[in-house]
């Protein structure tokens, strides 16, 4: 804080988040500390940059008034951030009961009967606050990566879709798994069939040969040609 007779100003420097193509502002706080009315005016190096609102005015005796300083939008930025503008604040005792109206730059005017007080102003930029990052669900040590949720409990949608995407892919691959399964299964039941057929035939071309020949074919022969065919059937019946 800068204490003069007259003005207590804070902060004693012109602060500036700076931004590229963005309009910045700040404020100072003039507190008077005497029982006088005190007129200030505000000059600066630079007048085409800035705009104060108000450049001059009158404090009330023992009270305050806040002045906003704004910097004009930038096109570019200055050399290692580094700003050579200031600002001149002069204060002088008014008279009492007199408003914003009743002053004019001979008051001001060191020539002149009344003291006139001077604080200089530095005009220093500084880095505009980074926005929070979100934070990622399953980060921590332990949990899954599952996908992350925002703030307002919106899923990721990047990675939704992905999730989304591999589910498809991992159905698509059950289908056809379950396809060729079961294609493959009714070629093998109809073959078995068709082998039963023909057995079956053979079974009775045997018999029948055997009856004419009085037992000519051995009988081991259709024992095993029977155990065959009914192999084949207890097979039909599990597919």
């Amino acid at each position: 804080m800068s204490t003069g007779e007259l003005l207590s100003i804070e902060p004693q420097e012109l602060q500036f988040p700076f931004e590229l193509r963005k309009q910045i502002s700040c404020s100072l706080n003039l507190s008077n500390k005497t029982d006088n009315y005190v007129a200030f005016k505000m000059k600066t190096t630079n007048p085409k940059k800035y705009c104060v609102r108000p450049n001059t005015g009158v404090v009330l005796p023992r009270s305050t008034c806040n002045v906003i300083v704004i910097m004009q939008a930038q096109k570019e930025a200055p050399p290692d951030m580094q700003c050579k503008d200031k600002f001149l604040l002069q204060s002088v005792v008014a008279s009492p009961g007199a408003t914003a109206k009743d002053i004019t730059s001979e008051i001001f005017n060191k020539e002149s009967e009344h003291h006139v007080e001077e604080c200089k102003l530095r005009v220093i930029y500084v880095a505009a606050p980074r926005p929070p990052s979100p934070v990622r669900e399953g980060s921590e040590e332990g949990l899954s990566p599952r996908a992350s949720v925002s703030d307002n409990g919106s899923l990721n949608a990047a990675e939704s879709v992905s999730r989304t995407r591999l589910e498809q892919h991992k159905h698509q691959d059950n289908s056809d798994d379950a396809k060729s399964l079961t294609f493959k299964l009714t070629e093998e039941k109809n073959s078995a069939i068709q082998q039963n057929k023909r057995l079956q035939q053979e079974l009775d071309l045997l018999r029948r040969e055997a009856k004419r020949g009085n037992g000519g074919i051995p009988f081991m022969y259709v024992i095993l040609v029977g155990l065959v065919g009914i192999i084949l059937g207890y097979i039909l019946k599990t597919t």
